[in-house]
């Protein structure tokens, strides 16, 4: 290769516009080889990467340095040796292959060398900012190549920066990368140093940089493509001492990335290596945290109750007692996420639901539901479907909701509720009454069976449907049969539905089953025979509907048989 010399008699500033614009065009150019693409490539990012610093240094107040203008000297020369191969490799004019590979990784070594010079100089103080903004950011519509500078020359600024133009730098990338998933396909799959260095920043004794450098974090977890490589990067140690020593922006920020990266549950470990169970223990337990901190780390702790040995290890630290205090909290993040943990962790543990029982949970639990108390919809919402979860697989533990007048509250929010309790009452409900004879009595006793006739007529088939298989269960005890019975409106509105239902499938099969059940009263055979509905339930057994056909049966019986119009055989 020829021999390239300084170029002589310039000043700085010129010397430095151009080695810019000498590096523009050697970038331009690169894009032509076809050959050594790896290498080039690497080299590529290289002379983006310089080319950045060195339009930041253009921009900045300098006084006259012999070390920055031997640098650009050095710059030039290599950037004319790197044009002279990058000649060759268009033309296809160079010897052996191994001898350019070579020549490629010298050049490639020589503008690491120089980047780590030019950051040297700036970090020495040498350079005042002058404009925190030099490259302009891409408009919406841009190329990928000027989103690529764009992201070169922050990562630039994020290297060789004073302390003001790094903040601003991360600024940028915040604001880009949460407005355009464009830019983080590029951050993390192909100017991807940015990644190591946010990690780095993480643990900066800047604490804006820390901060900022923790909510770019926090946007780029949220994608799929770039856990793994923040994993690799190792994010996970410095994540979690944001959280130990951050403030809280940072540790905000540091726990709502650690919940998205742990949603993979192969990351738990790493959480746990580190030290991280117990610090997000602490955030949840003391009062010194609360509201925006708190949620997202509740959250990391439900994602890591999947592996044994940390949820044994929350046990042993008394996370069960903690958050069971929690659910009494007034504030509704706290007081949700709380009760999500508890029903995350005794999932499918029958001895952790014991423990959670044996603590005081149940009555934690229903004491949200007291309609005297200011506790929103949301938390009560929450508190039911835990309740479902935790006790309705437990005769014990139905006993204790029970003693705790959960019947009461759950038939208030059935009367009373905004719509979505209702609802969510009305499920609870449902199952309750199949669960165990006493709980069918006990709600009996408390009134549920005239609410479940009410949803009968309900506008929802689900609801009409989970209305009549409620009170289907309900009604097959004898006291709350004869209870039914007492009230004549009962039957006669069955029966009203049941002709309604007629035209269509809806839900009488349920209907059906409930008049079935009554029959086994006398006074309810009669009120039915006597109602002037026997014809609709005749001719469902003439469509050989099975519980009319058994209907007209019972009522055919004995003294019955003559109140009927006509006689039906199967």
């Amino acid at each position: 290769m020829g021999e390239a010399k300084y170029p002589q008699d310039q000043n700085s500033a010129s010397s430095l516009r151009q080695a810019i614009e000498v590096i523009s065009s050697l970038i331009s150019l690169s894009h032509s080889i076809k050959v050594f693409t790896v290498k080039w490539q690497l080299i590529r990012n290289k002379l983006e990467e310089l080319n950045s610093g060195l339009i930041a240094v253009e921009n900045c107040d300098s006084s006259e340095s012999s070390g920055l203008s031997s640098l650009v000297q050095a710059i030039l020369f290599t950037v004319n040796e790197c044009n002279g191969l990058a000649r060759r490799c268009v033309d296809l004019c160079y010897g052996g292959k191994l001898l350019m590979q070579s020549d490629l990784d010298v050049l490639s070594s020589k503008f690491d060398q120089h980047i780590k010079n030019l950051s040297g100089i700036y970090t020495a103080g040498v350079l005042t900012q002058g404009f925190a903004i030099v490259v302009s950011r891409p408009g919406v519509n841009a190329c990928k190549d000027d989103m690529r500078f764009y992201l070169r020359d922050l990562l630039t600024r994020m290297k060789i920066g004073d302390t003001q133009m790094k903040k601003q730098a991360l600024f940028n990338l915040h604001e880009v990368v949460i407005e355009d998933e464009k830019y983080v396909k590029i951050v993390v799959l192909e100017v991807n140093e940015i990644v190591n260095i946010l990690v780095k920043f993480l643990d900066s004794l800047v604490i804006e940089i820390q901060e900022s450098a923790a909510k770019v974090v926090c946007v780029i977890s949220g994608f799929d493509f770039c856990k793994s490589v923040l994993i690799g990067a190792g994010v996970i140690g410095p994540l979690i001492r944001v959280l130990e020593s951050g403030n809280g922006f940072g540790k905000e920020a540091a726990a709502r990335s650690l919940q998205k990266l742990t949603e993979n549950s192969d990351n738990a470990w790493s959480v746990s290596a580190y030290g991280g169970v117990t610090a997000l223990l602490k955030i949840c337990s003391g009062d010194e945290f609360r509201g925006e901190i708190f949620g997202p780390a509740c959250g990391v702790l439900r994602n890591l109750v999947g592996v044994e040995e940390i949820k044994r290890f929350m046990i042993e630290e008394d996370a069960i007692s903690t958050f069971i205090k929690l659910v009494r909290s007034k504030d509704e993040v706290v007081q949700i996420n709380s009760i999500e943990f508890l029903q995350n962790i005794a999932s499918g543990d029958e001895s952790i639901r014991q423990m959670v029982i044996k603590e005081g949970g149940i009555r934690a639990l229903v004491r949200v539901l007291d309609p005297k108390s200011s506790f929103s919809s949301k938390s009560r919402e929450t508190a039911i479907r835990a309740i479902e979860k935790l006790c309705f697989t437990s005769s014990n533990a139905i006993n204790i909701l029970m003693k705790c007048g959960f019947t009461d509250e759950l038939l208030y929010f059935l009367r009373k509720g905004e719509v979505s309790v209702q609802e969510l009452a009305l499920k609870a409900a449902f199952k309750l009454c199949g669960t165990s004879e006493e709980a069918k009595k006990a709600m009996g006793d408390t009134g549920f069976m005239p609410e479940f006739v009410r949803f009968l007529d309900a506008k929802s088939y689900e609801i009409r449907e989970m209305a009549a298989e409620a009170l289907y269960r309900m009604v097959s005890i004898p006291k709350n049969r004869k209870r039914f019975i007492q009230d004549d409106r009962n039957i006669g509105f069955i029966l009203q539905l049941l002709d309604k239902e007629a035209a269509n499938s809806g839900n009488k099969e349920f209907l059906l089953s409930i008049l079935m059940s009554l029959t086994s009263c006398n006074s309810a055979r009669r009120k039915i025979a006597n109602s002037g509905y026997l014809k609709i339930i005749e001719k469902l057994a003439e469509a050989e509907v099975s519980d009319a056909k058994r209907l007209v049966r019972k009522l055919s019986t004995n003294r019955f048989r003559i109140m009927l119009s006509g006689i039906w055989h199967s």
